[in-house]
């Protein structure tokens, strides 16, 4: 069986509970990039649906920008808020969210918020 079925199938288990609140902790990083996106489209398609409140950790800021109403950027240790960004792109599917102009602009925003340097 694929990896992207079994973690559509957690997802459905977890969600027949009805929780107030789901949380995701790198849900996706055992899945090749097309299934990636494929996956988190019927994730964010599910918990819009439901209305759940969930809590998405991610260390992906294409990821995070796609799929959320909110980032919360976090400083190195000690942990702390660095910034929050409100996210509102046009669309209800990540994946043509990738495609706007917002998200390039929240991504590259973001990107330099985590003091990442890459030579």
């Amino acid at each position: 069986m694929c990896l992207h079925y079994i973690q559509r199938v957690a997802l459905i288990r977890t969600l027949a509970l009805k929780p107030d609140i789901l949380l995701l902790d790198e849900p996706f990083s055992a899945l090749d990039y097309q299934s990636r996106l494929a996956v988190s489209a019927d994730v964010f398609k599910i918990i819009k649906q439901e209305n759940i409140t969930t809590i998405l950790v991610s260390h992906d800021v294409g990821e995070a920008v796609s799929l959320s109403n909110k980032v919360v950027v976090l400083s190195k240790r000690p942990c702390k808020i660095k910034k929050i960004y409100d996210i509102d792109l046009p669309y209800d599917n990540p994946i043509d969210n990738r495609n706007t102009k917002e998200f390039n602009e929240l991504y590259n925003k973001i990107w330099k918020d985590l003091d990442v340097y890459v030579n």
